[in-house]
């Protein structure tokens, strides 16, 4: 089943951010509500795909209209869709994204701003045992598509009760363990963009096994999940 994502919904995408304001939405609602029905099937069509390897419990596609409080700029709408799948179970950790956003499309996948009971426990791990994360984070082709951990979400030095000469220091001090892959337009358009996704999708599995295992073990490696 060929699924694709057409040039008019990048279209109505880069017409919207030149005229972002309920006036013109209004004139071209019709055209909206088709481009999210185009967009809602190529969703469901990942979600689909992805249950075929793995379990998914929630799929969230991101509101177009912004909230508007607390902030400065207070144009309506977003000019980018994006959807995100959650895995299910207390035993399967990381969630998948994609973000339809002409200029600036990628996937990516991971932890953002986890609990902080849960990013106490993967900075231990790594503080403990970085081996088998950087051993991930460096496979060929998983280096190839998402290179290191977005670095935008850390701490300047070291957290509370961490060292900074520690060799691990650069792991230890993020806040956030996510990777991405950008896609040109051309990609996205192209009728076999959803196996592109899918593949890089794929290529998060041994990250988030590891970083599930990571979550729902105590530092000796005991389950903290019980038995039914």
């Amino acid at each position: 089943m060929s699924i694709s994502i057409p040039k008019n919904t990048f279209d109505f995408l880069l017409e919207l951010r030149k005229n972002n304001n309920r006036e013109w939405m209004q004139e071209h609602r019709k055209e909206y509500l088709l481009n999210e029905e185009i967009l809602k099937s190529f969703y469901s069509e990942v979600e689909k795909r992805l249950v075929k390897t793995d379990e998914i419990a929630k799929v969230k596609i991101f509101r177009i209209n912004r909230d508007l409080r607390f902030r400065k700029d207070k144009t309506p709408y977003n000019s980018h869709r994006s959807v995100s799948y959650s895995r299910a179970g207390e035993h399967r950790r990381g969630g998948y994204y994609f973000r339809l956003d002409p200029g600036n499309c990628y996937m990516a996948g991971g932890f953002f701003d986890p609990e902080r009971e849960d990013l106490l426990r993967i900075r231990k791990e790594f503080e403990i045992d970085s081996s088998e994360i950087r051993e991930i984070l460096n496979e060929k082709k998983f280096k190839n598509a998402f290179g290191n951990f977005v670095q935008s979400n850390a701490v300047k030095s070291a957290p509370k009760g961490f060292d900074k000469e520690d060799p691990n220091i650069d792991l230890i001090k993020l806040k956030s363990f996510v990777v991405k892959h950008t896609f040109s337009d051309e990609e996205v358009q192209s009728e076999n963009f959803i196996q592109l996704l899918m593949d890089h999708f794929l290529l998060l599995r041994p990250f988030f096994d590891y970083m599930s295992h990571v979550l729902t073990t105590d530092l000796n490696g005991v389950s903290l999940i019980e038995d039914n």
